[in-house]
């Protein structure tokens, strides 16, 4: 068994070819922060960031953020963590923020 690292709403795999600061950052990308921002919460410099995402990049062979997070994905190295809402409940369309729910 592999070890996991828990953020936000996403699990990262750790020993499937990313650095464990590289997952960290991984998965604040995929949960839509800045380089700026991760930074912050990380206390390191936005330049240290964007290196490790870079270099994350660079061992998935992708070129863009969006498709690191994809191929992450692909690859089972990370996951979004299914939220079951609860069957009695349904949403009213105000509720649904402009969500399409089929």
């Amino acid at each position: 068994m592999d070890s996991i690292i828990k953020s936000g709403k996403w699990i990262g795999h750790l020993g499937r070819g990313l650095a464990p600061r590289e997952l960290q950052f991984l998965l604040s990308v995929a949960q839509g922060f800045t380089a700026k921002q991760i930074a912050r919460a990380f206390g390191v410099e936005p330049g240290t960031v964007t290196k490790r995402i870079s270099s994350a990049m660079f061992k998935l062979g992708v070129t863009r953020q969006a498709a690191l997070v994809a191929e992450a994905m692909r690859r089972e190295i990370i996951v979004g963590q299914a939220v079951c809402p609860d069957p009695q409940h349904r949403p009213t369309e105000e509720s649904q923020n402009g969500v399409f729910i089929a």
